[in-house]
């Protein structure tokens, strides 16, 4: 059974619930409707039943509720609206001692680099690198791997696959940043390739990382072996090269190693930054 109501005659609250009540019903006496006021704006657009009026009463219901969702449209779109992002000080003030418009040699840029790191921790230099469309064809990505002479910073943790590290897989355990395989394993792979695919750590004849002798080349990637690649759909590289406390020498002899593996024609520009500091432009 429904609820029981109990209402006094004449209550102002009882006649207007009544008066919304019969402004629902008539509504729904048809299933189609059309507007009145086509192209008028929020809050002036009227629902009327085909073939039907409504009421003065509940016409004038109706733009009260329309226009209270006008208020709610304009209330959604000043949140939408996205505030300027405003720099700090000290990014400001780096930035101002660089020459945006000049191209830096390697050696000013690394001195550079390291004046404009704004961390208090050891920060990260990297290397940023817009590829030549021009040169190096209609490819979706650019892969290539490096092996540097200096050690970025980074620990990097290489996983043979097996077995074992299959099962840590599924249960969500990846507890490496490179994983080699055996040809003989990647069937077993395709059951996870959901997991390590959108990860990058997917096994790929590409970057090297299936391989007839595994171990040999866990050992070779250990060892500071680098595969970088380009963002998806984008000719852009992000390298890192090592850290700011690193020598000037050691950060130089990096960039070097890196600019020579991708080909320095294939480079249309290229920019050297610390973490979360301004970029700086290289003469190539």
């Amino acid at each position: 059974m429904g609820k029981i109501r109990v209402a006094k005659l004449g209550d102002a609250e009882e006649t207007e619930l009544k008066r919304r009540a019969d402004a629902r019903r008539q509504t729904k006496k048809s299933k189609k409707a059309k507007v009145e006021g086509v192209g008028l704006h929020g809050g002036e657009r009227v629902s009327v039943v085909e073939g039907t009026d409504i009421k003065p009463e509940f016409k004038k219901l109706a733009e009260e509720v329309e226009e209270g969702a006008g208020e709610k449209t304009e209330k959604a779109k000043k949140k939408k609206t996205s505030k300027t992002k405003v720099r700090s000080k000290r990014y400001r003030e780096a930035l101002h001692r660089i020459d945006r418009t000049k191209l830096y040699e390697m050696s000013d840029a690394v001195a550079l680099v390291k004046e404009t790191s704004l961390t208090k921790f050891d920060g990260t230099v990297e290397l940023h690198v817009n590829l030549n469309t021009g040169t190096i064809g209609e490819k979706k990505d650019f892969r290539g791997s490096v092996r540097l002479p200096h050690a970025t910073g980074k620990t990097v943790r290489v996983a043979i696959a097996d077995d074992a590290i299959l099962e840590k897989i599924q249960a969500g355990k990846l507890e490496f940043d490179v994983l080699v395989a055996h040809p003989s394993m990647m069937p077993k792979l395709a059951r996870v390739a959901k997991i390590l695919g959108p990860r990058g750590l997917m096994p790929n004849p590409k970057n090297g990382t299936v391989s007839p002798d595994p171990e040999k080349r866990a050992k070779e990637l250990s060892a500071g072996e680098v595969n970088f690649k380009s963002e998806p759909g984008q000719p852009i590289l992000h390298l890192t090269v090592g850290k700011v406390s690193a020598k000037d020498t050691e950060l130089l002899e990096n960039i070097a190693a890196y600019l020579d593996a991708i080909g320095r024609s294939k480079i249309l520009r290229a920019t050297l930054s610390a973490t979360m500091g301004p970029g700086i432009r290289l003469r190539l």
